[in-house]
């Protein structure tokens, strides 16, 4: 492609400006070293790393592909899971990428340990999918997550690195225009990638499922393929359950690991959010057979997925975050008799109509110190969640669908706030204070506060029956 050959072993000192330091990673495609110095025209305002692809005579475009690859989807993520952009030189003459150095540790050795406890396995994984929803909500999907590329700061937040594979709804698909074949690592490409789609997200759900399943059991759910025949395989053939392996695993952590890696797309998870709620929440997973199974299916049922997957039957297009909202909705439990109660929840459920794939989270605050600090507190909060249940009783929703929340706190705004920012909420669903102030100050002070506040869209709900004046 123009460029001249560059063996990194023996790069030069300084490129474009940049210094070059210790070399800190090499390998078939690339070479890694800090960035020791840069000149005043190419000011960073964070420590970097240079990125040097490995170009010879004879190694095939793919170092390039993927160099190009992240040269563009880089510069257009904003987010804390995401190494900043630095730089990069032109493909034809001097290619190298600059981006922000990550301090923290690799996903993979703390894989090495595995298997962890539970406990363990839901905080990282957790952290994992909130790197992901914040790409997929920028059109990005990563396409190589493995615990290589994953960097877990010591705030344990998740940094996403390596966009080699990645995918931009907005930018061209390289590897897809010029290689049309399945990328990323074979123990956790999905299905889809086999298939050759690239554009679906939930394919980032799928190998996360893989790095929960290696967490909680030690084990690579489909092994390490060296095959195109033997990556077929995960399109039709059920891993061992992690129980089986791992007896000490819970039941809700094998439902989430196997709702990730469900071969159909459409019947796995359809949003990172909802994965990261749900190892957050052990408590409101819904358990289905999954959850229970012992061994993988028998004989007969895998012949038929297989004469299924043999039949080249495409798994369905794209799914979007969008598609799959996580909605939240403050009920005061304080005031039952409150006739706000039926326009909100009348508002729920048309909002909720539009998706065939959300989770509704109700929370109720009461005002107080926390839940279980003070003699009483539990009976406080079992007669609000008993409040929250009825509540939410008529929408005759499926559990793995709902979740009921009661905090005690002093301010019922910031807690609103704090919870739908840690969980990934996309609609809060608010009552408005009507004329009879008196009573309603919770109301006055959630629906102004969250409104000027949130950082997610706010459906503030009025009584029908309320008039000005």
């Amino acid at each position: 492609m123009g460029a001249q050959a560059l063996d990194p072993a023996a790069a030069p000192r300084q490129i474009d400006g940049f210094t070059l330091g210790e070399r800190v990673h090499s390998s078939a495609m690339a070479s890694i070293f800090r960035v020791a110095g840069a000149a005043a025209a190419r000011p960073l305002g964070f420590p970097a790393i240079i990125k040097l692809p490995r170009i010879a005579a004879g190694e095939g475009a793919s170092p390039l592909l993927g160099f190009q690859t992240e040269s563009l989807i880089l510069p257009v993520l904003a987010s804390p899971h995401v190494p900043r952009f630095g730089g990069a030189g032109d493909i034809a003459t001097n290619p190298y990428l600059v981006i922000e150095w990550i301090e923290g540790t690799s996903l993979e050795r703390i894989v090495r340990k595995a298997p962890l406890a539970a406990g363990e396995v839901a905080r990282l994984g957790a952290a994992v999918a909130d790197a992901l929803h914040s790409i997929h909500r920028q059109e990005a999907i990563h396409h190589d997550l493995k615990p290589e590329n994953v960097i877990i700061r010591p705030s344990g937040e998740a940094v996403l690195i390596d966009f080699g594979m990645a995918h931009h709804a907005r930018l061209p698909d390289l590897l897809a225009e010029q290689r049309r074949s399945a990328a990323g690592s074979a123990p956790y490409v999905s299905p889809e990638q086999v298939s050759g789609i690239r554009s679906d997200l939930r394919s980032d759900l799928f190998a996360l499922g893989v790095i929960l399943y290696e967490m909680a059991t030690g084990k690579l759910p489909f092994g390490a393929p060296q095959t195109v025949a033997g990556l077929r395989d995960r399109l039709w053939l059920d891993p061992a359950p992690p129980r089986q392996l791992v007896a000490e695993v819970p039941h809700w952590l094998q439902q989430i690991i196997c709702g990730c890696l469900e071969p159909a797309a459409a019947a796995r998870y359809q949003s990172a959010a909802h994965v990261a709620f749900d190892l957050r929440h052990p408590e409101d997973v819904a358990l289905d057979a999954r959850a229970y199974r012992q061994r993988r299916a028998g004989v007969l049922e895998q012949l038929r997925r297989w004469w299924k997957a043999r039949s080249g039957a495409s798994p369905p297009p794209g799914a979007r975050t969008r598609d799959a909202p996580v909605v939240m909705v403050a009920v005061d439990t304080t005031h039952p008799e409150d006739p706000r109660h039926d326009a909100i929840r009348n508002a729920t459920e048309r909002v909720l109509s539009l998706s065939a794939d959300f989770r509704l989270i109700c929370v109720s605050v009461v005002h107080g110190e926390r839940v279980g600090g003070q003699p009483g507190a539990p009976g406080i909060h079992l007669e609000h969640l008993v409040r929250l249940r009825q509540w939410v009783a008529p929408l005759a929703l499926p559990a793995g669908r709902v979740s009921l929340h009661v905090m005690e706190a002093l301010n019922a705004t910031a807690t609103i706030l704090e919870f739908s920012r840690n969980n990934h909420v996309d609609l809060i669903v608010v009552g408005a204070p009507g004329p009879e102030q008196q009573t309603l100050a919770w109301w006055r002070s959630a629906a102004s506060g969250v409104t000027a506040n949130a950082a997610c869209s706010v459906l503030v709900v009025r009584n029908p029956t309320d008039r000005e004046g």
